[in-house]
């Protein structure tokens, strides 16, 4: 009678052996990928993160009221209107250009908003429409300018600056203020209106599983092209990680007013922007413009194009960050868009990883690095201490961050990565 053969049997072992090896040489080669891509200056979102870790844990340690949900709850609404305006100058950054006017635009489209709703009477929803189309018309003048006639980017907008503060000056007129309504939609998204912790939950859940989705369709798509894939092992644990932050973050909130609406339209502006950004025809011409404009021109994208439709989005994506401010002070006067707000919006961009050279960086930059100042003014305020603490301590951060990036650019070169 035949014995059953172990399941020791040297084919089985040398099977295991080679799952084993191809399980753990996966592991080596992905860890020395990313020690390359570190080496070489890809830095990617690593700084920013670090740098919003050690500030947290910093002002937690000075004043434990900092991460108490009803102070992050608040610097969450505050990050959102300076964060759209930031995503605008992203886009911009990209392609090597730079908008000084966006506080001037916000400011604008805020008085131009406040005049049409409450002085002249007119819906909401068309008020709104109508600083939108000023604002998407000032970026297509923008580009006319660089285009047509050569005029450097800086001192177009350096001149917007000027001129749209004085266009808001002359349309608030002598009383330099105007109330919103309280019981106004507008006010009531951007100070009162919060997620149920039910579609709180749900749409972490969405958003996990759209990750997974996301990333197994790419993975497939580059197994078909006969390249390296990520594997499902990895995906899952990437989604699994997602769902369980993002759950125990919107637990947290919710231990306070919870998950406010107007955070969830600025992750959603920021998620739209990301995949126009990484899976679109548009933003590979983006980078390449931003990356090298000769060599773009050359390989066929439509550069006066490109430029247009980044100034654009510049200018509109202010004036969202405009209104929502002026929502949420329920007012617009002679002080909205001025102050910290134009310098603190291309800070946030530039410290969330967007080089200042062109070509590189996210939409995520935004996020992280608005999180990073608006966390850095919670903080002192909660620690009472002067508003000239808080400008030097981001001015030094910003300074790092560009720091970082001309280092990680000049490793980038010499490894032959720029």
């Amino acid at each position: 009678m035949t014995e059953p053969t172990a399941v020791t049997s040297p084919e089985l072992a040398h099977a295991g052996a080679d799952r084993s090896t191809t399980w753990s040489g996966r592991v080596r080669r992905r860890r020395r990928a990313v020690t390359d891509r570190l080496r070489g200056g890809d830095l990617g979102l690593l700084p920013v993160l670090a740098g919003l870790v050690v500030i947290w844990v910093v002002m937690q340690i000075l004043n434990p009221v900092f991460l108490s949900s009803a102070n992050l709850t608040n610097l969450a609404l505050e990050s959102v209107p300076v964060g759209i305006i930031a995503l605008g100058v992203v886009c911009v950054l990209l392609v090597g250009q730079i908008d000084l006017s966006v506080g001037s635009i916000s400011g604008l489209s805020a008085a131009v908003l406040a005049v049409l709703f409450v002085d002249r009477g007119l819906p909401a929803w068309l008020a709104v429409t109508a600083s939108l189309v000023l604002a998407v018309l000032i970026g297509w003048f923008y580009a006319q300018v660089h285009n047509r006639i050569g005029v450097p980017s800086f001192v177009i907008t350096l001149g917007g600056l000027l001129g749209f503060l004085g266009v808001q000056l002359w349309i608030l007129g002598p009383k330099g203020s105007i109330n919103l309504p309280f019981d106004s939609g507008l006010v009531a998204f951007a100070q009162l209106q919060f997620l149920p912790p039910w579609l709180a939950y749900t749409l972490v859940v969405v958003g996990a599983a759209a990750l997974y989705a996301t990333g197994a369709a790419r993975a497939a798509e580059r197994r078909r092209a006969g390249l390296a894939a990520t594997s499902r092992r990895l995906l899952a644990g990437r989604s699994l990680a997602l769902l369980a932050g993002l759950g125990a973050a919107v637990w947290y909130l919710n231990r306070d007013r919870g998950v406010g609406w107007m955070f969830v339209f600025f992750l959603a502006l920021v998620l739209v922007v990301h995949y126009v950004l990484s899976r679109t025809s548009f933003g590979t011409s983006m980078y390449a413009v931003g990356g090298n404009m000769e060599a773009a021109r050359r390989a066929g994208v439509n550069v006066k194009a490109v430029l247009t439709t980044a100034f654009a989005l510049c200018t509109t994506l202010a004036c969202v960050g405009g209104m929502l401010s002026a929502s949420r002070l329920a007012a617009a006067n002679q002080s909205s868009g001025g102050g910290d707000v134009n310098l603190n919006a291309i800070a946030a961009a530039v410290i969330g990883g967007t080089s200042l050279f062109g070509g590189r960086g996210t939409a995520f930059a935004a996020l992280l690095g608005v999180l990073v100042i608006q966390s850095i003014s919670s903080g002192l305020t909660l620690l009472n201490l002067d508003s000239a603490y808080r400008f030097m301590v981001t001015g030094g951060v910003l300074l790092l961050a560009v720091s970082l990036d001309a280092v990680a650019r000049r490793s980038r070169v010499s490894h032959g990565r720029a």
